[in-house]
């Protein structure tokens, strides 16, 4: 067997660690400061860097891509098609835009309802809350909030909340028991941190 062969049936990427190197991405991307970009495209290497991926930003038709692929595909910062016998290890995640732009809209528009409940049953601190976590996974995952994970609610909690939300000291103050009233809303656990 060649060693090409042998490497093509090494492990591909974790879906965790896709999922941490995209979420990474995008924080480098939408990051103001120029040293918070780049300590988040450092860890996104570092991550990758374990599996012995790497990572590179493809344009395709106008909407970035984010490529995550073998370190042994690039040779001088150029990736050797000819070296490849096994292109499934690759994975590739659109940037821009999404596949479905009605399933987004109704995903947050579900969001939007859970964040009218909560504002309704517990008032608008907790409400406004709700909202600042609805906006962050709307941003920043485009998912429904009872399928936040423990990372990326950890993510909301010390980093998009503190810098982003503009929260009062009241709302500062009972932020914890806000998640705990979303979870409670849509009949989930609060995921383990």
């Amino acid at each position: 067997m060649s060693e090409s062969t042998e490497s093509s049936e090494t492990e591909s990427l974790p879906d965790d660690v896709v999922e941490e190197a995209e979420r990474l991405t995008r924080l480098e991307r939408t990051a103001v400061d120029e040293n918070e970009a780049e300590a988040h495209a450092k860890r996104r290497d570092e991550l990758l860097s374990d599996h012995e991926f790497t990572a590179r930003i493809r344009e395709d038709d106008g909407d970035d891509v984010l490529v995550l692929h073998p370190g042994e595909w690039t040779e001088d910062g150029v990736i050797r098609t000819d070296r490849i016998e096994d292109t499934s290890r690759a994975v590739e995640i659109p940037l821009e835009g999404t596949e479905d732009p009605d399933d987004w809209d109704e995903v947050d528009a579900r969001n939007r309802e859970i964040v009218a409940e909560v504002r309704e049953h517990h008032g608008d601190v907790h409400g406004d809350n709700a909202t600042a976590l609805a906006d962050f996974v709307g941003n920043h995952y485009a998912k429904p909030l009872e399928s936040v994970t423990a990372e990326e609610l950890a993510e909301f909690r010390m980093e998009y909340y503190v810098r982003n939300a503009w929260p009062s000291k009241e709302q500062r103050d009972v932020i914890d028991e806000s998640i705990e009233l979303i979870y409670e809303t849509v009949g989930e656990p609060v995921p383990e941190r």
